[in-house]
């Protein structure tokens, strides 16, 4: 695909209120000279197809590669520094009630070039929308909010940023391990250094890919898996004793289960399990 598009969208005043609203999307075969010394009026999404160019910030020129990308906050003054050699681009712009707090969230860097791998969906987006959107002008509202969110959290998880793994690189390499953990999570001599012989490498590495992939330690992950275990335990076999639950799933002792499972959940377990007795 090698066609020039670009799709703006009708936005009404219902539209606003939504948590993300989808303005504009478009493919440059060859990135033309702009320069906003206002920045955009909305959160602005541009990616290098092919070739290579520089986005101009008052920081100083950004260099965007194949397979990069930046996002750039409303307001943001910029230029495009474009080569003699072609630069490709795709870029989508966006806003919404909760636009902000949603990139916030996800935690998706602003000025910063994010990069992603080649087997990624990010890698051929450009192709998927001008096949998606050519001849639809169905995707106002909430469908172009759904399509605003759906590539967040491509970024999200498969972005590569500074050199670092992507959530789903890292998400990946932790597979075994949380396989085995749907197994073992109860066991006593689970912990770090059980974490660390089951992938091989060392413990600090482990905590690093935890923190990628959840923004938990190892210890938090497994605390909060043991959680999720015991509320399964509690409706479904209500024969059991918190006790006997707290033994099951790891926990040092019954006072210890309750005093952790009120200070998550905000109830003892037995009030928890209380509506979904018969």
């Amino acid at each position: 695909m090698a066609i020039d598009y670009r799709k703006f969208f009708v936005i009404t005043e219902t539209d606003r209120k939504l948590p993300l609203i989808l303005e504009t999307i478009g493919y440059e075969r060859e990135q033309q000279f702009y320069e906003r010394e206002e920045g955009y009026p909305c959160f602005h999404w541009l990616q290098t197809i092919s070739g290579s160019g520089e986005i101009i910030l008052d920081s100083g020129p950004v260099k965007l590669n194949e397979r990069q990308g930046m996002l750039l906050a409303s307001g943001v003054p910029h230029a495009y520094h474009v080569p003699d050699t072609p630069w490709s681009t795709w870029y989508l712009t966006f806003d919404g009630a909760l636009a902000a707090s949603i990139v916030h969230a996800l935690e998706i860097p602003l000025t910063t070039p994010i990069s992603w791998g080649i087997d990624t969906p990010l890698a051929s987006i450009h192709e998927y929308y001008y096949h998606k959107y050519r001849d639809s002008h169905d995707f106002t509202g909430t469908n172009g909010s759904l399509e605003i969110y759906q590539f967040l959290t491509l970024l999200k998880k498969h972005g590569i940023i500074n050199k670092s793994a992507s959530f789903s690189q890292s998400h990946e390499r932790l597979l075994p391990l949380l396989l085995e953990l749907e197994h073992s999570f109860g066991a006593a001599h689970v912990g770090l250094s059980w974490m660390s012989t089951q992938l091989g490498v060392s413990a600090q590495h482990v905590n690093t890919l935890f923190r990628r992939a959840f923004g938990l330690s190892p210890y938090q992950y497994l605390l909060q898996l043991r959680l999720q275990k015991s509320k399964e335990l509690l409706i479904a076999q209500p024969d059991l004793t918190v006790k006997q639950i707290a033994e099951t799933t790891g926990f040092l002792d019954a006072s210890h289960f309750i005093s952790t499972f009120r200070k998550a959940v905000g109830q003892t377990p037995d009030v928890f399990r209380h509506p979904y007795l018969k």
